[in-house]
């Protein structure tokens, strides 16, 4: 019995000058001061200038200085034709001076839902034949 409080008190003064030991040590070190720097400014993400009507692309079926005819790109079968606005109807008779939309042009169509009225057409036009 003796054996085991010996083997106990040994090692119950080498737990606590191991624990004043490390207690002192850690008194010792200096603490750490992090600095505040200046904030760094990083550009923000601008969201994409969206159109406030909704647009038809596809591929020109037919088209003049009143009305616009347009195959989807998405579904052969869907064919619109959208009557142009008269802003719309200028800019279209100044591309028609220049040879006009050809069958298979592929254009964009900004359109009123409401009325199927083109309020602008983009694309590039074919040369003329």
């Amino acid at each position: 019995m003796k054996r085991f409080q010996h083997f106990g008190v040994k090692h119950a003064i080498a737990v606590a000058v191991l624990a004043g030991l490390s207690c002192g040590a850690a008194h010792a070190q200096d603490p750490v001061v992090v600095g505040t720097a200046a904030a760094i400014a990083i550009q923000t993400i601008k969201p994409k200038k969206q159109s406030p009507y909704p647009k038809f692309e596809g591929t020109v079926m037919n088209s003049n200085s009143v009305l616009i005819t347009v195959r989807s790109k998405q579904n052969e079968m869907a064919v619109k034709t959208f009557t142009l606005t008269p802003e719309a109807s200028t800019k279209m008779q100044k591309i028609i001076d220049k040879g006009g939309y050809q069958y298979g042009d592929k254009v964009t169509v900004f359109y009123d839902p409401s009325t199927d009225k083109a309020i602008k057409v983009t694309g590039k036009a074919s040369k003329p034949i």
